[in-house]
């Protein structure tokens, strides 16, 4: 059975300071069904990220991952093409709270940046443990507390408030 923010093994992407909403979920696809917004992820960062990350796939960057508008949609996109979690140095404060909303772990980590890309990882969000299967290094981050990691289990906000619902906690 699986953890919520659990990733026995994971490839890397890697990406610098301050990628933000736009890079994430470009502006001007922003009317577009979500596919095609999806298919213009991080296109002005890595054009290729779009067509060539798979699913179970995490990022791992610096500072500032997310600043910019409140688009939840750059999160979205990130849960549509399958990643499974974005370790990063910190978060602009409005995208870490939609990628919860989302489903999408989002793990601060101040050494994500050290992960290169194409690099394999496992992550334990509730433990708050990263190792660099490749490198052999570990690195420790903010766990999760358990309430995200029940909402990260549901599938998000949405899915975990509908649970909850019709439990009727």
């Amino acid at each position: 059975m699986s953890r919520p923010g659990f990733v026995a093994e994971a490839r890397v992407w890697a990406f610098g300071d301050y990628i933000d909403t736009d890079a994430l979920a470009p502006g001007i696809y922003m009317k577009e069904p979500l596919d095609e917004l999806a298919r213009h992820c991080l296109e002005s960062v890595d054009p290729g990220f779009a067509e060539s990350v798979r699913p179970g796939d995490v990022i791992c960057a610096g500072a500032g991952f997310g600043t910019g508008s409140s688009r939840e949609q750059a999160a979205q996109v990130l849960v549509f093409l399958g990643v499974a979690a974005v370790l990063a140095s910190s978060f602009g404060t409005i995208f870490y709270r939609n990628a919860i909303n989302y489903g999408l772990p989002a793990l601060v980590c101040g050494e994500a940046f050290r992960i290169p890309a194409g690099h394999r990882v496992s992550l334990d969000a509730a433990a708050g443990a990263v190792r660099d299967l490749d490198a052999a290094a570990d690195y420790s981050c903010a766990p999760m507390p358990e309430h995200l990691l029940a909402m990260l289990a549901d599938g998000g906000l949405v899915p975990h408030l509908e649970k909850r619902f019709r439990s009727g906690e």
